[in-house]
């Protein structure tokens, strides 16, 4: 299997996208499930119990984690897919 330059130029290229994507996507999702957690969501010192917040603060950091995964995932595929097509295939 031959891999072509601008392919993973492509792919590269995609993936600095996904991170500039992430940064502000994961902002606004991250404010707008601390508003629906409620007035104790929005702030690390409000009214939710400790035990409660640390579990609130697990669950959004997997789902930065995985927010991130897939992102770069897709952006990298679609990168290297119009690599690819631009570049063509060498051999």
């Amino acid at each position: 299997m031959d891999y072509s330059l601008p392919a993973w130029i492509g792919a590269l290229i995609g993936m600095i996208i996904a991170v500039a994507l992430y940064v502000p996507g994961i902002h606004v999702l991250e404010r707008h499930l601390r508003a629906y957690r409620g007035p104790e969501g929005a702030s690390n010192h409000g009214s939710m119990p400790l035990d409660q917040r640390m579990a609130f603060e697990d669950k959004l950091s997997v789902l930065r984690r995985l927010v991130l995964g897939i992102d770069i995932g897709i952006f990298a595929v679609l990168g290297y897919w119009l690599g690819t097509a631009i570049g063509g295939i060498r051999g």
